[in-house]
């Protein structure tokens, strides 16, 4: 493996021509790390222009390649990324937010609770990738569903919270690395399953037409060209159907802020 580094004083489009050229899968685990007390907006304001510089390379040198971003707020970051993609005439399907960390979260901590293993386990997460538009579908995986009704909202709330836990834990020194490495590689294993020709499902935040909002998370169908299938919310329960309207109002809001900020570029 050839490793690359660029110069973040100059423009990475001008850098990346041999590191991107012929890739099909592109990562990017790019900006700045959370600290305490950091807003995702504050976040956003420095994350947007790194992710735009290395898109741009991308589009570039890779036009065909599935782009998965972990670049926070992802729910801000994709719209905007996925409509700069509209402009230059690509398929804004490639840009793909990696919520997969959700996912591996809530597994573990219905594992922990139920003590079953997280392999056994496999809990929906919908919406978005950050605060209450993190949505675990409990009622959706057979161990969690076993769960106490009562124990279900703080068990909602550990996972949307579980980045803000690790930021604490860490008192400013990081963010949630390995355990975002660990569903990176998660998320890039099934894409490249897909693109070799076995369809393979993963939650993920993309353009979608599921709700009437215009990116979600939801269970994605990845094939050979990449995105192959873009699945409904399935069935939720009453508590779950509260949290939907919750999480869509808050991801609403950061999704206009990706929009208005591709309007300017």
């Amino acid at each position: 493996v050839v490793g690359y580094a660029i110069d973040p004083s100059k423009p990475a489009v001008d850098q990346l021509e041999e590191c991107l050229t012929g890739c099909h899968l592109v990562l990017v685990p790019a900006g700045v790390p959370r600290k305490p007390g950091m807003t995702r907006d504050d976040l956003f304001n420095i994350n947007a222009g790194i992710a735009k510089g290395l898109v741009d390379a991308c589009a570039k040198y890779c036009p065909d390649a599935v782009i998965g971003l972990i670049v926070n707020p992802v729910n801000s970051i994709v719209p905007a990324m996925a409509e700069i993609y509209k402009k230059k005439g690509l398929d804004h399907m490639k840009i793909i937010g990696v919520t997969s960390l959700d996912i591996v979260r809530a597994n573990k901590f219905v594992a922990e609770i139920t003590g079953e293993s997280p392999a056994d386990v496999e809990v929906p997460v919908i919406g978005g990738h950050a605060g209450v538009t993190i949505m675990p579908v409990f009622s959706q995986d057979k161990i969690a569903a076993t769960i106490p009704a009562d124990k279900i909202p703080a068990l909602d709330t550990r996972t949307q919270d579980g980045g803000t836990e690790v930021v604490e834990a860490k008192a400013g020194k990081g963010s949630a690395t390995l355990s975002m490495a660990y569903s990176g590689a998660r998320f890039g294993s099934k894409v490249l399953a897909g693109l070799a020709g076995t369809p393979t499902d993963e939650y993920c935040y993309l353009a979608s037409s599921v709700t009437e909002l215009p990116y979600f998370s939801s269970k994605v169908t990845f094939g050979p060209g990449g995105v192959k299938e873009v699945h409904g919310i399935g069935t939720l329960n009453s508590y779950e159907q509260n949290r939907l309207e919750e999480a869509k109002a808050q991801l609403k809001k950061e999704i206009e802020k990706g929009l208005e900020y591709a309007a300017t570029c």
